[in-house]
């Protein structure tokens, strides 16, 4: 299954608010989508917030990812949470085990 860490860097000051809107609007929109939330973390002193999300569907990851995107839920979001986000890394990762 694949598994993609994220790492963002928010915003001076809007961390609280991101956390807020990430559990009770992207958390639970990509659980819909097929998304297992493996963890999630946030490095205040950094203003860092890091997930590591699985996709645990019959698609890809990159056609179930557009379609996360591409869904009317996603696009009603206003404003949008990711506002909120400085710069954003994402890493596929594959397990060496």
């Amino acid at each position: 299954m694949p598994e993609q860490l994220r790492i963002y860097t928010i915003k001076p000051g809007e961390l609280d608010d991101w956390i807020d809107e990430w559990r009770r609007l992207i958390a639970p929109l990509r659980r819909r989508h097929g998304f297992e939330i493996l963890g999630a973390w946030s490095q205040e002193q950094e203003n860092r917030f890091i997930w590591l999300l699985r996709y645990v569907g019959s698609e890809t990851w990159e056609k179930a990812d557009a379609a996360y995107y591409a869904s009317p839920d996603r696009k009603a979001m206003q404003p949008d949470p990711a506002r909120h986000i400085a710069k954003a890394e994402q890493l596929m990762l594959v397990a060496v085990d």
